[in-house]
């Protein structure tokens, strides 16, 4: 019988050849132990047993087959634990890193992926035409729930498509969850009718397991239109839990993955945990920024923009997010990368602005506006008070 299999790719510094690291890796990751063992049997070394399927000097990767038998492939965790395992802590391997996952197609039978399309997310707040602007209530947290609905107010007024709960913030006392879903939705329609415009509201439901769900649908009954989860501190089963129990968008942060990407040499790529977010439901994603305070590889952030958006087994696509220490003058250099299918959020960027939240929303969307029209930055200013105000500050 011919299986299909999964392909994992990883750099590996080692003492060994190549070839004999990922040799090392593939019997860890499938059938092999630190020593020859009585139990094995020949079907579990020719059907099991992975095999080192490639090596690039040059790059210093190697690529590794997993036949499709070791996997229960409507189980992230259980494949995690496989192309992502016990690897990371061979003591014959210097460094080693998790760069790439090819899925078999068998697999995406399994998953739904997002509901919602790029288009539909664009069409919803009009902005069929440009990139969205979005924007984190600041301070992270110590806002009560009406205060958070006025600074969401005030941004959306302003020309914001999406106000989003910092990573930090959940169901505290002095910021509860339900108040502040009603709170904010009840502001951001007042600010529909006065500018006809839909703005998102991502709210914060990253809990336990037992919550995260019952969590999300909560939410969706006070009624926000966006759920937000921090997907490495919960798990890609709750992204997938919470993406199939509500009819909204799922907005995904990844805080800690800096954790596993950060290292060029070891960890994990965040490329495949764009395409697992992708597969269990996520709409959009933070993918990092090509300028700001937290940018990454520029070909690592190429790839992840790619994987979201590309064609991948009829999954709807994904919309990637740059956040992190942007202001209006680094849209350009995010927009230049991301294109115009893209989500630019700035927290400080619009809340620092020296004449408040609404002005800072302004001069966010206008830097947007300038590039869609390709008109340098400073030029447009020159009629646009709120950017130009913002790039002398910043």
């Amino acid at each position: 019988m011919v299986y299909m299999s999964l392909f994992a790719r990883y750099f590996v510094e080692s003492d060994m050849s190549l070839f004999e690291a990922g040799e090392n890796i593939a019997l860890e990751e499938s059938v092999g132990t630190w020593t020859e063992v009585h139990t094995s049997t020949d079907w579990i070394e020719k059907e099991l047993k992975a095999t080192v399927s490639s090596v690039d000097e040059a790059k210093n990767e190697v690529v590794v087959e997993f036949p499709d038998l070791l996997f229960e492939f409507d189980n992230i965790p259980q494949i995690l634990s496989i192309v992502a395992g016990n690897l990371f802590g061979l003591s014959e391997i210097d460094n080693v890193r998790l760069q790439d996952i090819t899925l078999p197609k068998k697999l995406f039978k399994s998953y739904e992926g997002p509901k919602y399309t790029i288009d539909e997310l664009k069409e919803f707040v009009g902005a069929k035409n440009r990139p969205l602007v979005g924007t984190i209530v600041k301070p992270k947290v110590g806002l009560s729930p009406t205060e958070t609905a006025e600074v969401s107010y005030e941004a959306a007024v302003g020309g914001v498509d999406l106000i989003k709960d910092d990573e930090t913030l959940t169901n505290q006392e002095f910021c509860p969850i339900e108040d502040r879903v009603i709170n904010v939705m009840e502001m951001l329609d007042k600010a529909r009718d006065e500018t006809g415009s839909n703005t998102f509201y991502a709210v914060n439901i990253t809990a336990d397991s037992n919550q995260v769900v019952e969590r999300a649908v909560k939410a969706v009954e006070n009624g926000a239109n966006m759920v937000m989860i921090d997907v490495i501190t919960t798990g890609f089963s709750a992204l997938r839990m919470v993406s199939e129990a509500v009819d909204v968008p799922v907005h995904v942060h990844r805080t800690m993955h800096a954790a596993m990407t950060r290292n060029p040499k070891h960890g994990i790529s965040m490329l495949p945990i764009s395409k697992l977010v992708r597969l269990c439901g996520g709409t959009q994603l933070h993918t990092g920024s090509y300028h700001g305070k937290m940018h990454g590889d520029i070909k690592e952030i190429d790839a992840c923009r790619d994987a979201l958006k590309d064609n991948w087994h009829g999954l709807n696509n994904v919309l990637p997010v740059a956040s992190g220490g942007i202001h209006p003058e680094l849209v350009k250099d995010n927009l230049d990368g991301y294109g115009m299918n893209c989500l630019v959020q700035a927290g400080g960027g619009i809340h620092g602005h020296p004449d408040g939240t609404k002005a800072g929303a302004k001069a966010m969307r206008q830097a947007i506006d300038a590039w869609t029209k390709e008109i340098n930055p400073k030029k447009y200013a020159e009629t646009h008070k709120e950017l130009q105000t913002a790039l002398k500050h910043w």
